[in-house]
């Protein structure tokens, strides 16, 4: 009963993704959306694509890549903040 759980579970993550991407290609080819924004989404996989060769481990990847991620979010939050202080 658990396997065919997981199994299910896994099947609809991977249509969402799937649904994701479509819709990503559709938005770009009607002109909707722009490389830069579509680009941004991309992050996060070539993070832990980076640190998945550094590290030759899954976990250990994946625990970087959201450490990084992390990390990155709060200083984009503090720059911007900044931004908005002094008026650059």
């Amino acid at each position: 009963m658990v396997v065919i759980s997981v199994g299910l579970a896994i099947g609809l993550i991977v249509l969402g993704v799937i649904g994701i991407i479509v819709s990503g290609i559709k938005s770009l080819a009607n002109g909707k959306q722009d490389f830069k924004r579509i680009g941004m989404m991309a992050v996060p996989f070539v993070v832990f694509g980076i640190s998945y060769a550094v590290f030759g481990d899954v976990p250990q990847a994946g625990v970087f890549t959201s450490v990084f991620m992390l990390g990155a979010m709060a200083l984009t939050i503090i720059l911007t903040g900044m931004r908005g202080t002094f008026k650059f």
